[in-house]
């Protein structure tokens, strides 16, 4: 039974609960605090070029064709999940920081190679599948942060509503890399397949230099007496509870809006997922470092459950097609 759930857990979460062991334990402090804070953020910039660089215009194109599965993703990914974060912001015993972490969460565009795997293990629209998880996140880039500002009420730690410094790290972290990223994709497309396991490695350390900075700065602060093994737990059934009603809805979305099968296992995957690898560096731009740790909780937890859900119910949909 074990080896079967760890047949699930992706090594890159094992990395993720490593990184956040050595930041428990040796969190980076002083000089080396800022020297680490200054690698993360020249990791955002990175990890949003090569996510420009990847995404071609050839799937944009395609994908304005199925307006009507894409706009009811984008409605699940940007307007149901915000209507529940909202109600789990406010649940009984839930820490303030923390239910801005589970509001954050469902703030996120969907994930692009996870809502893809699973769409084709599940013989659903591929092609549907790169179109629709491709335009969450590039929305996403705008979306979330204005979502942030609008539902938490103010990032960056400058109060309430969205302030010229937290406006200018998302143009010159987020947007400006991603879309430089794009624009140079027809000379440096190649280069991003052919190099694709060694940029692989690049975006997912990336993910984790923010990690680290993000929780040993909230280590410094006092993360772990603020956060206890009954919060965690709570916190993972939230999560639990919250995967479990999108995906029952979108489940009845794609039958009572008569999406075909492949187009409604589209919608299942890509509007029940959220973004590991757009959330880590989007917290640590819109958040003050020694909230980013706690923020960034449940959607490190919301991530590694959702893959097991998700790949357990692709593996019954591909079970049913056979």
């Amino acid at each position: 039974m074990l080896r079967r759930l760890l047949s699930f857990v992706e090594p890159f979460i094992l990395l993720l609960l490593a990184t956040v062991l050595l930041a428990s334990l040796l969190p980076p402090r002083g000089a080396m605090a800022g020297i680490v804070a200054t690698a993360a953020d020249v990791g955002i910039v990175l990890l949003f070029f090569l996510h420009g660089a990847k995404l071609s215009r050839e799937a944009i194109w395609q994908g304005a064709r199925n307006w009507r599965l894409h706009l009811t993703v984008l409605l699940v990914t940007f307007a149901l999940f915000p209507l529940l974060g909202l109600a789990l912001r406010h649940a009984p015993g839930i820490d303030p920081t923390v239910g801005i972490g589970l509001l954050f969460l469902t703030l996120l565009p969907s994930t692009v190679q996870s809502s893809i795997a699973f769409t084709a293990i599940a013989r659903g629209n591929v092609a549907a599948a790169v179109c629709s998880a491709s335009f969450s996140n590039l929305i996403g880039i705008v979306v979330t942060p204005a979502l942030v500002a609008l539902l938490i009420g103010g990032i960056g730690g400058q109060g309430s509503g969205l302030s010229l410094s937290a406006v200018e790290s998302i143009v010159f972290q987020l947007l400006v890399p991603f879309v430089a990223g794009h624009l140079l994709r027809p000379w440096i497309g190649g280069l991003v397949t052919r190099w694709k396991g060694l940029l692989g490695i690049v975006d997912r350390g990336s993910i984790l230099l923010v990690v680290y900075s993000a929780f040993g700065a909230a280590v410094v602060e006092g993360l772990w007496h603020k956060v206890s093994p009954g919060d965690l737990v709570l916190i993972g059934g939230l999560c639990v509870l919250l995967l479990a009603v999108v995906l029952s809805l979108t489940w009845f979305a794609g039958r009572l809006l008569g999406f075909s099968r492949e187009d409604a296992i589209v919608l299942l995957f890509c509007g029940s997922k959220k973004s590991l690898a757009s959330g880590v560096p989007m917290a640590g731009v819109l958040f003050a470092p020694a909230e980013v740790g706690v923020i960034l909780l449940p959607v490190m937890l919301f991530h590694q459950i959702q893959l097991i859900a998700c790949a357990v119910i692709a593996r019954r949909y591909a079970k049913a097609s056979e």
